[in-house]
């Protein structure tokens, strides 16, 4: 007798769900409300299905009405909040990175592996200004940023090769354009310990970060810094190098598991 197995996951599909995850998405990566005009299109949804969705959604506060928009809402930031505390990855992340920014007076950046992309979790600021493109839970394409490049170094071979897109985006006119080009600087990330990014970002900006390990519930996690070009001497290059190598030594004393 054949036995009756529930369908695979990629099989499997609840469409309501589907269509909040794609609503939430949409603003999640607006600046500005989104109209229902525009989520709509975006979404590729019936009007009378988005309107009922949107006032589900609102009803529970996943989203807010705002100046004729809606924005992502409370509620659902705080359920979010909750993937940073089952394994300390956060406190482990505040009280090191504080430690940096004393010494250093540059902000800190906790991110993880999702896919291909960067999401930014957590950050702790300089006592100072400067130009970030790190929101927290914003995404980046790995090969453009440090955090991504400490974190494809340290994947399996087989894994890496999956993750890796045929075409890499470029981001800016230095962002690394070819699997060939990240596979090389790979290597020198696994020699060096430290991912770099030398303006592939933003202009203006490079990047230092270290690989802290991977935690208990998998979260495959590194730490960087931002510095602007006109204040990076070589000096402040060594201390800062230096000093997010520490953080990411401390926060995986904390939070990885012992081999």
């Amino acid at each position: 007798m054949l036995e009756n197995k529930p369908p695979m996951a990629t099989d499997y599909d609840v469409p309501a769900i589907r269509r909040t995850h794609d609503i939430l998405r949409v603003l999640a990566g607006r600046r500005t409300p989104a109209k229902a005009a525009e989520l709509a299109q975006a979404c590729q949804l019936a009007k009378s299905t988005l309107y009922l969705l949107l006032d589900c959604l609102e009803q529970r506060r996943w989203i807010e009405r705002k100046d004729g928009g809606y924005v992502i809402g409370i509620e659902l930031m705080a359920l979010g909040a909750a993937y940073l505390r089952h394994d300390g990855l956060a406190a482990a992340f505040h009280a090191a990175a504080g430690d940096f920014v004393a010494r250093c007076n540059e902000v800190v950046q906790l991110a993880v592996l999702d896919g291909f992309d960067v999401v930014y979790l957590a950050r702790e600021d300089a006592r100072r200004p400067v130009r970030l493109v790190s929101d927290l839970g914003l995404r980046l394409p790995a090969h453009a940023c440090a955090l991504g490049k400490a974190l494809l170094a340290n994947l399996p071979p087989d894994e890496l090769a999956a993750r890796v897109p045929a075409e890499l985006p470029r981001v800016t006119d230095r962002t690394l354009a070819t699997p060939d080009a990240l596979y090389r600087e790979l290597d020198q990330v696994r020699q060096t310990g430290l991912g770099q990014d030398h303006e592939e970002m933003a202009t203006g900006l490079v990047c230092y970060a270290a690989y802290v390990g991977v935690t208990p519930l998998g979260k495959r996690a590194a730490v960087s810094t931002s510095i602007p070009t006109d204040r990076l001497d070589d000096a402040h290059r060594r201390a800062v190098t230096d000093g997010i190598r520490e953080v990411a030594r401390r926060i995986a004393q904390q939070v990885i598991p012992a081999i």
